[in-house]
């Protein structure tokens, strides 16, 4: 028997509404975690991507010198081949430069340089990326028109040809004997100049179909300005596509910064990403040492190869189409 009586005028009680499960409850119980566990490309990427970004930040702990120290390295020490040859000497287990550095040390360092700097760009391609397609789909007319024409003309040229303009155009402005933090931030940016359209792009295109939905609706008229319904209500609901293109553009990053280094026009030797040693070590290649060049080729593939099929697997996973 209910505990209310229509007859009487009682109103049924109000069901509580269910506690919301957390973020992390939902990925547990998604089809996303055991997609991915299915995956072993993507499993072992992952491993892969971790263990190399733990071993850049971790360089200071376990590299056996500091390469970027002068007062570390020692002449008589140079060109030494790796530990297995005949003339290897530990700890150079992967040999020395023409300085003298150690090449192991350099490649754990040059790779948290390069993560560094990838990650800022790519970090700043999204925030002015996400930004401007925000504002183009959201808007609509004279600005969606004016930003889209911005990002076709972009569309046009390579990015690294962007990224050498800005970079060229830059230490015109300033002069080209830039500190190392000026020259990581005006690299940094020219990354950033580099990549935004495809962010903006995606946004735009996912931001025309969000406005029109009943949410948006109820938002504005409830007087919210426009600023809070973009970044609120309607920026959380277009980042899946984000976070695909964020994956796969780190990795473009880092060979945009390391393709930069490599011209000469990136970081100093004095302080060298893995596109610098790459350089540095190019011009031993036909001398004997190969091991100069080799190994901080190998350490800038593997991190790309790795990144790359992370973001294969997560656009692929995020893709309705294919589930």
């Amino acid at each position: 028997m209910s505990g209310y009586d229509l007859d009487a005028g009682d109103a049924p009680p109000v069901p509580l509404p269910e506690a919301k499960p957390s973020r992390l409850a939902r990925w547990r119980d998604s089809d996303l975690l055991a997609n991915f566990l299915r995956s072993k490309t993507a499993v072992a990427a992952l491993i892969a991507t971790v263990l190399m970004v733990a071993l850049a930040f971790a360089a200071p702990l376990v590299a056996p010198q500091n390469p970027y120290d002068p007062a570390q390295l020692d002449l008589i020490n140079s060109n030494l081949p790796p530990i297995w040859q005949a003339d290897g000497q530990a700890p150079y287990y992967l040999g020395t430069d023409d300085q003298g550095r150690d090449v192991l040390s350099a490649v754990l360092y040059g790779l948290r340089l390069s993560l560094i700097v990838g990650g800022l760009g790519v970090l700043t391609s999204g925030i002015l990326g996400i930004a401007l397609g925000l504002i183009a789909g959201y808007a609509g007319g004279f600005l969606d028109t004016l930003i889209m024409r911005v990002a076709d003309v972009q569309l046009t040229f390579p990015a690294i040809l962007i990224a050498l303009v800005v970079d060229g155009v830059a230490k015109a402005s300033f002069g080209s004997a830039l500190d190392v933090g000026p020259l990581i931030g005006l690299i940094v940016v020219s990354i950033g100049l580099s990549f935004w359209v495809q962010y903006a792009r995606t946004v735009r295109s996912s931001v025309m179909v969000e406005k029109g939905k009943d949410y948006v609706q109820a938002a504005r008229l409830i007087g919210l300005s426009p600023p809070v319904i973009m970044v609120r209500h309607v920026l959380p609901n277009v980042t899946g596509p984000v976070f695909v293109i964020a994956t796969i553009n780190l990795a473009l990053a880092i060979i945009t910064e390391a393709t930069l280094s490599f011209l000469g026009t990136g970081l100093p030797e004095t302080m060298p990403s893995l596109g610098t040693l790459i350089r540095t070590g190019n011009r031993f290649l036909f001398s004997g040492e190969w091991w100069i060049v080799a190994f901080p080729g190998l350490a800038l593939a593997g991190l790309v190869i790795a990144i790359n099929l992370l973001g294969d697997w997560l656009r692929d996973a995020l893709n309705p189409k294919l589930q």
